[in-house]
């Protein structure tokens, strides 16, 4: 089995990798795939002072998964995750639950005490739901018919405690 590696630093070929995981998860309109490529282009061309932060998890050369997150402006320690994402093929292996868990920590470890997670009410959001349940989040708020008639906002958190340490930073690329 291929080691997984993390890697913090956005790379042009990013733009691809994020396209080809968001897209192949079957779950977003493409309008929402443009919301995360602009997410790594932002990245790339304000680096830090644009707010969001990357984490990608690389198996050799190729990314298999990624998150991206940020601190919430105006608000005392309150990040958003905005984007977790694993390729189909790396599902249902714990790759996605060690994402979460490093980007739990790097969050932890930039003073950030709560994740809050907005997700669809839709069916198909089911299983994303449950992932982050088992993982501590709850749900904090509901927004009725948010996206669409039908289709709400969901809203989860979760309060980062003192054994949510920071990840080894040797780990990290």
């Amino acid at each position: 089995m291929d080691a997984l590696r993390f890697r913090e630093e956005v790379k042009p070929a990013d733009i691809r990798a994020v396209r080809c995981i968001v897209e192949s998860s079957g779950l977003f309109r493409e309008e929402e795939t443009e919301i995360a490529v602009e997410l790594v282009r932002e990245s790339l061309s304000r680096g830090a002072a644009s707010g969001y932060h990357f984490v990608f998890a690389e198996k050799k050369t190729a990314v298999v998964g990624y998150c991206c997150y940020g601190p919430i402006p105006c608000t005392a320690r309150r990040y958003d995750l905005y984007w977790i994402a694993v390729s189909p093929g790396e599902q249902g292996k714990g790759l996605g639950t060690e994402l979460l868990r490093f980007c739990e920590g790097k969050i932890a470890a930039l003073g950030g005490e709560r994740i809050y997670v907005e997700t669809s009410s839709r069916q198909s959001y089911d299983a994303t739901r449950r992932f982050y349940r088992k993982r501590g989040y709850r749900r904090e708020a509901v927004l009725a018919d948010f996206y669409a008639p039908g289709d709400s906002k969901i809203i989860l958190v979760k309060v980062l405690g003192k054994n949510d340490l920071p990840p080894d930073p040797l780990l990290c690329l």
